[in-house]
Formats: C-alpha cells, structure tokens, sequence
C-alpha cells in the first residue's frame, strides 16, 4: 500500500485521518483525546454532549420546563456545558498531539448559540468545527471569530457551490478542508437530494472530482478534500492517495472507531456490532429532519415501517374517490376514505390498531392505543433539539411552530438516541450506523470480538487494512 504522509492541517501537522464527530454521546473527549494522541484528527460531537457531576457522572439531561421554549433553553445550556466539558477532557488527554475538532449539525436546535457558547469556553483548545446537516452559511463567520478553521460537510459540488457564493468566498482563509460524506455510506443523517435514488448508490469517484473542480474554479487547489462514509480500510483507496486528479485527500472514519476501548457507546451497543450483517442497514425517511438517515434495521425501525404502512387518505368531505364515511372518534364528524381503504382500515381496527392519528398530508395512521399515547405523549415534551421538527412541529423562530400538524409517522429524536447512548436499548430505539458496519463481523482484525483501542486501530489503519 502507497504510505500515508503527514500533512497541515488545522495548523498542525497530523495524519490524513479523521474521526467523525458521531451525534449523541457517540463521540466524546475520551474517544476523540484518544485519537488525537494517534496523531490524527479528534472530533468531539457538540450535539447533546455530556456534562459530569462533582464524582464524574454523567449528567443526564432531564427536562423541567413547562413550556417548549422554557425546555429549549435548558436544552442550549445543557449543550454548552456538555461541549466544554467535552473538549476540555480531550484536550487533558491529547495535549498538543494530532489537534481536536468540533462537529455541530447546523440543523440542531440553537445550533449557533450552543457552538459559540462552547468556543467561548474552551479558547485555544479546537482547531477546528465540522459542521453539516444543512447548509451551514454563518460557520465561516463564527470559524474567523474564534480563529479556528471549518469545515464543511456536503454531498455534492452543488452544495459546495451555494456555500462558497453565499458565505464562503469571504472567509477562505480559515477554510481548512471540505468534507465530502457520501449521501449512500455514511451513518446517520445523509444528505440525498430529491433527484437522486436512495436505493442507487453512486460511484463516488465522480462526485468527488466534481467537488475538486468547483474548489479549483474558486483557487482551492491546495485544501482538502477529506472522504466520509464507506471509508474502512485504506488499501481500498489507493488510488485516492497522491492522486494528482483528486488533490489533497484526507480520510474520516465514523464507523470504525466506534468498536475501540475509548468509545463511549454502551457495551450492548458495542456487541450489537459484531452481529450486522450486509444489507441491515437501510436509509429511511422516517427521521424528524426530513434528511435520509442510515440505521440498523431492528425493532425500533421495523415499527415505523409498519406503522407507515398502515396509512390511508382522508378528506374532511366526500369525493369522488373519496366516498365512505369513517369515524375516527367516539365523537365528532367522519371523514371520508376510498372503499378499499375502509375496507383496510376495518382489518387494521380488528388486528387492535383502534386509534387513527391525522398526519400533514392528509393521511390517517392506525396504532394502538398504548402506542398512540406515547407518540402524543413524546410530542407534547418535545424541548426544541432541532431547528424545525417534523414529529412535533417546534420552531425556534418566532412562532415556536412550523406551522405545520405534528407528524406521528416520525418520532423523538432526542429521547431514541439518548437512550441508546446511555442506556444501551439497541432494539426499541433508533441505532444509526454507516452501510459498512457489517464488516466487523468479517474482518480478521476483530476476530474473537477483539475491541481494539484507538492507537491500535489507528495503526492498523496506516498499515492498510
């Protein structure tokens, strides 16, 4: 394999390898520290981090508001303390080795304040912020305020573009790098367009040397280009390295690291890895977002398939398709539905689903009563961890709502993935992962269920496998 040289980044002198700052707790100081002192690139996730009480336990965030808005700010302040407390405990541990990142999606509920807040605490300490999840305009403003580079994450040369016009072009020189995270491979949230096919990965050879086009149009010839999502060992990216074409290109790995001693991910989570196999994972659309998201088909999943499935058009006066009347309720008027959907909807009634629920879009759901509680119960605790959520219709603009009925054909994002971070419930929440997490259970290095530490996984990393 072509060797892996040091290069400049984030003004430091690192490996060409970079761990992605995983979502909720998924990525902490401990993880990221670790890699650092590797001498590559740490990522502390700033979404919902963690926070330690005076005998270094976890504090769990736990809402007292009455109100959303009252919820959100315990929210952003739980975000902050989180960040800092995080970065901090990478900082003790890799010290001036490798350099340590930020990751915010620019989606997450007060986003700008919960990033500023946590450089604010922690000057000198980050090199660099990731951000994606959006089209995250106002982080070069914030990367030049602090004095630390950013780097976006984008799909598409597309993006790139509407960034670099938009925002961009005015900060270049605290433009470290451009993430480019493949919209078909990586975990979590992904960023698939409407023209293109969720079930038709594209090669991302093309895509990437379109984005290296449009950063040369611009005199970006020299930043990197780093590769996310199906990333797992470089002997399969050789023709990436020192590739003239390409220009400098750095590699993030998310998946992998989180199979290490240092990860923070509970032990059943650790173990559920070694038992994925190739093709359990699936994008869906079920996310509050509206973003794609990558994740492990179990139980959790399995429900909200089920439960879309278990969906029929109504309108609140008879069409010409639309023509038998329902009753939704013990009381008040019916709706109308086609025939063959009441005829549906009566097997779904006697199969216990008795409880329809109205979506945006003019639909009817059937759950179980139990099932229905919990959606409405989820909804009215919503505290605001996104911008805008579809499930339960928060706002943090002016009006506190998206204007929109909540969706129950989504859910709580902040409830599932906190309680898989912490709690370890691999089967009734949400368990996002990256399409190649199915190789843990194939490659040799992992034989036995070896967890590896992160200087061990680095080190097989630069060998190539």
């Amino acid at each position: 394999m072509k060797s892996l040289n040091a290069v400049r980044m984030s003004g430091r002198e690192v490996f060409p390898l970079i761990e992605g700052g995983k979502g909720v707790s998924a990525t902490n100081g401990a993880s990221s520290g670790a890699w650092a002192v590797a001498g590559g690139i740490g990522t502390v996730s700033g979404v919902n981090a963690d926070s330690y009480d005076a005998n270094g336990n976890v504090v769990r965030q736990v809402f007292t508001g009455k109100s959303r808005q009252e919820r959100h700010e315990e929210l952003v302040t739980f975000g902050i303390n989180g960040g800092i407390a995080q970065i901090k405990r990478a900082h003790d541990i890799a010290g001036d080795k490798g350099a340590i990142h930020l990751n915010v999606l620019w989606e997450m509920g007060g986003a700008e304040r919960i990033l500023e807040g946590i450089l604010d605490g922690t000057k000198g300490l980050v090199q660099g912020v990731t951000c994606g999840a959006g089209m995250p305009y106002r982080v070069s403003q914030i990367a030049q305020k602090y004095n630390i580079f950013y780097y976006p994450i984008v799909s598409s040369a597309r993006a790139f573009r509407a960034l670099w016009l938009r925002s961009f072009k005015n900060v270049p020189e605290w433009l470290g790098g451009v993430v480019y995270e493949d919209p078909w491979r990586a975990g979590g949230h992904n960023g698939l367009s409407n023209v293109e096919d969720p079930l038709t990965p594209e090669d991302p050879y093309p895509r990437v040397m379109a984005l290296r086009k449009q950063m040369n149009e611009y005199g970006l010839t020299e930043t990197p280009i780093i590769m996310a999502g199906g990333v797992w060992c470089l002997s399969e990216w050789q023709d990436w390295i020192d590739n003239a074409e390409l220009g400098p290109i750095a590699f993030q790995f998310g998946t992998r690291p989180l199979l290490t001693q240092e990860s923070p991910i509970p032990q059943s989570w650790k173990d559920r890895l070694f038992t994925v196999k190739e093709g359990d994972v699936a994008l869906n659309k079920f996310s509050p977002t509206g973003f794609y998201s990558s994740a492990v088909r179990n139980d959790f999943l399995q429900k909200l398939y089920d439960r879309s499935v278990r969906q029929i058009a109504y309108a609140t006066a008879a069409t010409d398709t639309l023509t038998e009347s329902f009753k939704t309720g013990p009381v008040g008027n019916p709706v109308f539905v086609s025939a063959a959907d009441l005829e549906k909807a009566k097997g779904w009634l006697e199969a216990g689903f008795t409880k329809p629920l109205r979506t945006p879009d003019s639909t009817l759901v059937f759950e179980t009563p139990e099932a229905a509680r919990m959606i409405q119960t989820d909804q009215a605790n919503c505290m605001g961890c996104l911008s805008q959520c579809l499930f339960s219709n928060w706002s943090q603009g002016e009006t506190g709502t998206t204007g929109r009925m909540a969706d129950p054909r989504s859910f709580c994002i902040q409830k599932s993935l906190q309680n898989v971070s912490h709690e370890g419930d691999m089967d009734n929440f949400l368990m996002f992962a990256g399409t190649s997490c199915y190789r843990f259970g194939q490659d040799p290095f992992y034989a036995n269920h070896f967890i590896p530490t992160v200087k061990q996984l680095v080190d097989r990393i630069l060998t190539g496998g």
